[in-house]
């Protein structure tokens, strides 16, 4: 049947059909690094992962850019509060980023481009907008014209009257109509700032997203997707920007995953309940944190408790248990051939189902439920007397592949041996003298994963486990 996605833009499920045959160009809106991500930032950067590794597993070359948006109010206020810069700022919370979304198992993408690197791309769509009457500058600012692109609105489906009725000109905005959204802000004292043809100022957040799909994937492509809570205004205005001026449609898919609330609450730092996930990945696994998000069909919300937290690391154990038994068994087993055929058979519809389940709208949810079912039989299969070598490897092969779709790894990491951890801390020592500080923090983190505390004492670099 092929896969099918649900498209926001015609709120059903369609057929997928990319633009090119056997290619795939994706655009995920990625997060404004001001601080830590949040488990709300963590939901999308799993859930669109997951959607690139299926569509590499169902043999799509796929090519995946995901944004950082390193320049904004948030930025600067937090640059202010920090008595720091934006840069730096930007520097130390895209780090983390990647430090934080790795223990995930989220891949990098392709290119994670940011709004600094892009400004003269964003300064050429602009001006190409004002060309085209699209487009008006007004005391430095610019804006555009909302009601001059006749489709706003049909990705949130609402009529461009309803939204007139309840937008305002705020104090100090410049704007002809109070839907008119900013694309380029005039810099105020004080400010980080570019030159441009209307002054020193920055990019508004909307315009960023649409210069920067344009740039690396062209007038038009496959996948956008982001959260739920982007649809509008945010995606939206990337639409009118990038149609008006491209004139063909931004994104054939809009992919948007539901909320997270914190013990049926929505999350917010008002209400004390604000989870980061680099406080997280100290507390748990972070492959518990990537199934629980997975154990949920993506446009469904998502309630996060400690309570369900466990219970997905119940049943992580639980697939993970049957797996290491499968591995044990196979050292111990027998290399016979008798009756495999029942087994084997299981291992075909046990992939069968995943995949048509995962070709529903990425159905992680259901494919899981194929997991522990995969589990329950291989755990009924080495109760057997006699068990074969043959199957045993299918089994495990099986597990590898599907687990390996979903990003989650089954096997236990081996514990390092004392003469590794010295070897590991004297190349620590060595990079931070060659200011490697990239590769010392590697070792640090991967010390830190096996439970290894470092201490620095006079006499030198000392460690313990912390079991």
């Amino acid at each position: 049947m092929g896969i099918k996605i649900y498209n926001t833009m015609t709120r059903q499920k369609e057929p997928f059909v990319p633009l090119e045959e056997g290619k795939v160009k994706m655009y995920v809106c990625g997060p404004t690094v001001y601080n830590y991500i949040h488990i709300g930032n963590a939901r999308p950067a799993i859930v669109f992962d997951t959607v690139r590794k299926y569509l590499e597993y169902r043999d799509y070359d796929v090519q995946f850019i995901s944004n950082f948006t390193d320049v904004d109010d948030k930025l600067i206020k937090a640059a202010n509060e920090m008595g720091s810069d934006v840069p730096t700022i930007a520097e130390k919370f895209i780090h983390a980023y990647h430090e934080d979304t790795c223990a995930l198992g989220v891949q990098k993408a392709d290119a994670h481009p940011r709004v600094t690197e892009t400004i003269p791309e964003i300064i050429e769509f602009i001006e190409n907008l004002v060309k085209k009457g699209f487009a008006y500058e007004a005391g430095g600012d610019v804006y555009f014209k909302t009601r001059s692109f006749n489709g706003y609105g049909k990705l949130s489906h609402q009529s461009i009257d309803d939204l007139r009725s309840g937008a305002r000109i705020e104090v100090g905005e410049k704007k002809e109509d109070p839907l008119d959204f900013v694309l380029w802000k005039a810099a105020k004292d004080g400010e980080i700032y570019w030159e441009s043809p209307w002054g020193k100022g920055r990019p508004g957040w909307h315009i960023e997203c649409s210069a920067m799909a344009k740039k690396y994937l062209g007038d038009s492509i496959d996948i956008h997707g982001g959260g739920q809570d982007l649809a509008f205004p945010h995606h939206e205005n990337e639409i009118a920007q990038s149609e008006a001026l491209n004139e063909v449609p931004m994104a054939k898919y809009w992919m948007h995953n539901g909320y997270i609330n914190i013990d049926n609450e929505k999350m917010s730092k008002s209400l004390g309940n604000f989870v980061l996930v680099h406080d997280l990945v100290q507390q748990q696994d972070p492959q518990v944190i990537r199934f629980f998000m997975l154990a949920v069909h993506y446009r469904n919300p998502i309630n996060f408790s400690q309570e369900l937290l466990e219970a997905a690391e119940a049943g992580l154990n639980r697939i993970r248990t049957s797996y290491e038994n499968l591995k044990h068994r196979l050292s111990v087993s027998a290399d016979l051939s008798i009756d495999t055929e029942r087994w084997t058979q299981l291992v075909k519809e046990t992939r069968e189902k995943f995949i048509t389940d995962m070709d529903d709208d990425f159905n992680t949810a259901n494919a899981i439920s194929h997991l522990f079912d995969f589990s329950r039989e291989a755990n009924v299969y080495l109760q057997e007397k006699n068990t074969s070598k043959a199957v045993i490897t299918e089994f495990i092969a099986l597990f590898d592949e599907l687990a390996g779709v979903l990003g989650l790894t089954l096997h236990k990491e081996e514990e390092l041996l004392d003469e590794e951890i010295d070897a590991l801390i004297q190349e620590r020592n060595q990079a931070r003298k060659e200011k490697n500080f990239a590769r010392a923090d590697e070792i640090r983190d991967q010390l830190k994963e096996q439970n290894i505390i470092l201490e620095d004492t006079a006499q030198g670099v000392r460690w313990k486990r912390d079991k």
